[in-house]
């Protein structure tokens, strides 16, 4: 089958064409500019989608992401059993709207979006993004030490000790009765953290609040949120906020109890994570943006997102 029986649907308005789950809350909560989802279709099959919004701003007119900021990783999807895709997916994005620059920051290695191909009227790069360590996990548990150093996990068990000794320890699972209820302990913990260190965390914003309450329910419907709350005797000391997709493990956003810091709450919490994600047969632990020691001390390895742009010629991008 040839390229010429793919058909290109550009989308201004609506959000039919957008995933739900993650994408939709997003689009619903911020709405930063004009939405421009594209579809690429070969008979009745999807096989390209481009969930993008067009922005006007002081760099002009820029196509970018939805979902952009709040995510760690961002592209679009391709079929990778089809030929032809990527050039489809572009020839359509390049009729969407009258950009001036297509901007898709925080891609992984290994994205799709970087295959897209440029016409001769582009100016296209492709430059290093954040950097996002890497945990690889072993098979099972028991060889753990393989690739986490034998500094953490002694730091793992004395603070397991440590906490032993203030009260009882354990984990309560998130799940859709308890999802809500985890979510606001895990906001109330994590702006605690951030207002000890004279900062203001994420949820300063109260929409993204607000988006994550309105996602969390879908997220959980496929099973995709790993939701831990750690306790300590009778109080909350922890909250782990994370996914889990097949193989691959991310730890999204935690928060504390400032309290309970000499116990080490968060090494607890994200060991649990870590040990969860080997029980369920993950192979990737994924610390997301960001270079904090923390995530070295685990043994992460580190790899950098991309950002691809694509500018019309004569189009000036600033960094």
């Amino acid at each position: 089958r040839s390229t010429s029986s793919y058909s290109h649907r550009a989308q201004l308005s609506g959000g039919k064409n957008v995933p739900p789950g993650w994408l939709t809350p997003w689009w619903d909560v911020f709405a930063p500019g004009q939405l421009c989802s594209v579809a690429v279709r070969r008979g009745a099959s999807l096989v390209g989608l481009a969930p993008l919004y067009l922005e006007s701003g002081p760099l002009g007119l820029r196509l970018l992401p939805l979902g952009i900021g709040i995510s760690d990783y961002c592209d679009v999807l391709i079929d990778p059993n089809e030929t032809g895709v990527a050039e489809a997916l572009m020839s359509a994005i390049m009729q969407v709207a009258p950009w001036e620059i297509f901007e898709l920051p925080d891609l992984p290695s290994d994205a799709a979006a970087i295959s897209l191909p440029a016409a001769a009227s582009l100016m296209a790069t492709i430059s290093d993004g954040n950097l996002t360590p890497v945990l690889p996990l072993p098979e099972t548990i028991e060889n753990l030490s393989e690739t986490v150093p034998r500094l953490r996990l002694r730091q793992l068990r004395r603070a397991r000790n440590t906490a032993a000794k203030r009260g009882e320890v354990a984990i309560v699972e998130g799940d859709a009765d308890n999802a809500e209820a985890l979510l606001q302990d895990l906001i109330r913990l994590h702006t605690a953290r951030w207002v000890e260190s004279g900062s203001h965390g994420v949820f300063a914003d109260r929409r993204v609040g607000e988006f994550h309450a309105a996602a969390l329910p879908g997220l959980i419907a496929v099973n995709l949120v790993r939701l831990y709350e750690l306790m300590i005797g009778d109080r909350i000391a922890a909250v782990y906020y994370g996914f889990l997709y097949r193989n691959w493990a991310y730890a999204y956003i935690g928060g504390y109890e400032p309290d309970f810091a000499p116990e080490s709450p968060g090494t607890l919490v994200m060991g649990y994570a870590i040990e969860q994600a080997i029980k369920e047969g993950a192979r990737e632990f994924h610390f997301l943006r960001g270079e904090e020691t923390y995530k070295f001390e685990w043994g992460a390895q580190a790899r950098r997102n991309r950002t691809r742009i694509f500018a019309r010629v004569n189009t000036i991008v600033s960094s």
